[in-house]
């Protein structure tokens, strides 16, 4: 599960970037039913801290779990898209609602939205959280020929039974893209 806490303060001048990024991601994922978001759909530059690996796919099942919780976040959250100079860092309970965003963007995206001024956290990118009691099969937290820029696989299991089987991540290659 993501972390649900409040976005911090330390954000200031780029809140109303951040917040127009993380309100986009909400109405193109309430509007458009989870489609992909292309690259050019993308407006992170110099927001985002890291890299997020495009286009954005949502999980289906993930979207459709959360989908009141989403509708409540966007009906909170209008009035600040309509008056943009309400949006401030001293606004406790903007940050914690923007805070609920990411953290339920970043469950149904699987990736992490890091944004620049937050040096506690890891930065933007694929993430792979897996919690399981009790592993019979096989469990793959990221399987991907290519992988660029930071991924993070994290999982907690209990007891693996005889024959299971855990793959935190299967990539041909993981670091940056290779120059050409």
């Amino acid at each position: 599960m993501a972390d649900l806490s409040a976005l911090s303060a330390v954000l200031g001048a780029g809140l109303p970037a951040t917040f127009t990024f993380l309100y986009q991601r909400l109405e193109n994922l309430l509007d458009r039913r989870g489609e992909s978001e292309a690259e050019t759909d993308l407006s992170a530059a110099g927001v985002l801290s890291g890299e997020l690996s495009l286009p954005l796919i949502a999980n289906q099942q993930a979207l459709a779990e959360r989908q009141d919780n989403l509708e409540t976040l966007r009906d909170v959250l209008e009035g600040y898209r309509h008056d943009p100079a309400r949006i401030d860092v001293a606004d406790v309970r903007l940050l914690r609602m923007l805070g609920r965003v990411r953290g339920t963007l970043e469950d149904i995206y699987e990736q992490r939205l890091t944004f620049v001024g937050e040096e506690d956290r890891e930065p933007s990118g694929p993430s792979a959280r897996q919690k399981i009691k009790t592993l019979h099969g096989r469990a793959t937290g990221i399987d991907a020929d290519t992988v660029v820029g930071p991924v993070e696989a994290v999982h907690e299991v209990e007891t693996v039974e005889a024959g299971g089987e855990l793959t935190g991540i299967r990539a041909r290659y993981v670091g940056p893209p290779p120059s050409r």
